[in-house]
């Protein structure tokens, strides 16, 4: 396992390549995301429909998102991808107390963890699978804003929707991690719902 120091450097020379090859490949729509804080504990989190996903979140902050991914991601020949890009592995099979505290640990010097709620990409024609409670316990528990965000559109070459949408930040003072979990969830699909409508009125 590399050190957290080797990772920031491979994320650091990697990233500047990759964020111009998905730039131009898939012609991306980020949106608001000067609302994403520069600096602090933030836990960004959204939907999951792709395996690129995270591509959205990176390429709209220069900060280094740590994700949580499962583990299987560091088993295949894209090891080395998703090691060089900070991500923290899951086993999905049990409650990973290992990856909980890699996470806190992030989060506890002010880094940034990248989390899709609903667990697994939504192959399903549910509009928004149900959000597991990880993100909002997460940053109930690190004092850490949550960072909303709705991905719309499709992966194809110059796409012409793909979009990602921020909505405003936000902690969960005063709230359980339930409640911080189900705003969470009404301030994903709200984002969501936006980029759809907006999609109908330009194919108009």
């Amino acid at each position: 396992m590399k050190k957290p120091e080797e990772r920031e450097l491979g994320y650091k020379l990697f990233m500047p390549f990759m964020r111009l090859g998905f730039k131009l490949w898939y012609n991306p729509r980020i949106i608001g995301a000067e609302r994403i804080p520069k600096d602090g504990a933030i836990v960004i989190a959204g939907n999951h429909k792709h395996i690129l996903d995270q591509c959205l979140t990176i390429m709209a902050t220069k900060r280094m998102i740590h994700y949580m991914a499962k583990k299987e991601y560091f088993e295949g020949k894209f090891a080395w991808f998703f090691g060089a890009m900070g991500c923290i592995p899951v086993d999905r099979a049990t409650t990973d107390i290992k990856s909980v505290k890699s996470a806190m640990k992030v989060l506890r010097k002010d880094g940034a963890i990248g989390i899709f709620p609903e667990g697994t990409r939504n192959r399903t024609d549910a509009f928004l699978l149900e959000f597991k409670p990880g993100a909002a316990t997460l940053a109930k528990k690190t004092d850490a804003y949550i960072v909303p965000f709705g991905l719309t559109g499709e992966y194809k070459f110059r796409s012409k929707t793909l979009t990602v949408r921020y909505g405003e930040p936000f902690k969960a003072d005063g709230m359980t991690a339930q409640e911080a979990n189900e705003k969470l969830y009404r301030e994903v699909e709200r984002l969501m719902r936006e980029g759809i409508e907006e999609e109908k009125r330009l194919a108009k």
